[in-house]
């Protein structure tokens, strides 16, 4: 008897065992899942930026700084001579946009997302030809 019952959960836990690690139904993938794996894969150029350190308020009035670097990614697979011609502009824009928030703007993700968009619109309006897609930052420390 404990011979029989022992060999039917054998025989149980291999079928189980089998159907779980046997499972390629890999068709069922989430639209979230999709729309983030295409979302990373079309990615275009991206051009770093040296790091930025500027003074920023905070509610209490003192001076805080903030220490940042970004990349930029491009609207092509490639990187357009512009941006190169225009790398000090385009570090002056950043860093006149860093320098006029307060801790409080830039500390929270909602104020980080804005602080790219405002970075991907001021840079593409003095752009001729390239524009900016996205702005990532690489290191963003706040004291």
């Amino acid at each position: 008897m404990i011979g029989a019952l022992f060999t039917f959960l054998l025989i149980g836990g291999g079928i189980i065992a089998y159907v779980v690690l046997h499972n390629d139904d890999t068709s069922q993938t989430l639209p979230e899942e999709t729309a983030k794996n295409d979302a990373l894969t079309d990615i275009g150029a991206l051009y770093p930026l040296d790091t930025f350190t500027v003074n920023v308020l905070s509610d209490d009035g003192r001076e805080h700084y903030l220490k940042t670097q970004m990349n930029l990614e491009l609207n092509t697979a490639e990187v357009n001579p512009e941006i190169d011609k225009k790398k000090a502009e385009l570090r002056d824009i950043i860093i006149g946009i860093l320098s006029s928030k307060s801790m409080e703007e830039v500390s929270t993700e909602v104020g980080k997302e804005h602080l790219k968009k405002e970075i991907t619109d001021q840079i593409n309006l003095r752009l001729a030809e390239a524009k900016i897609k996205n702005v990532y930052f690489t290191d963003f420390v706040e004291e």
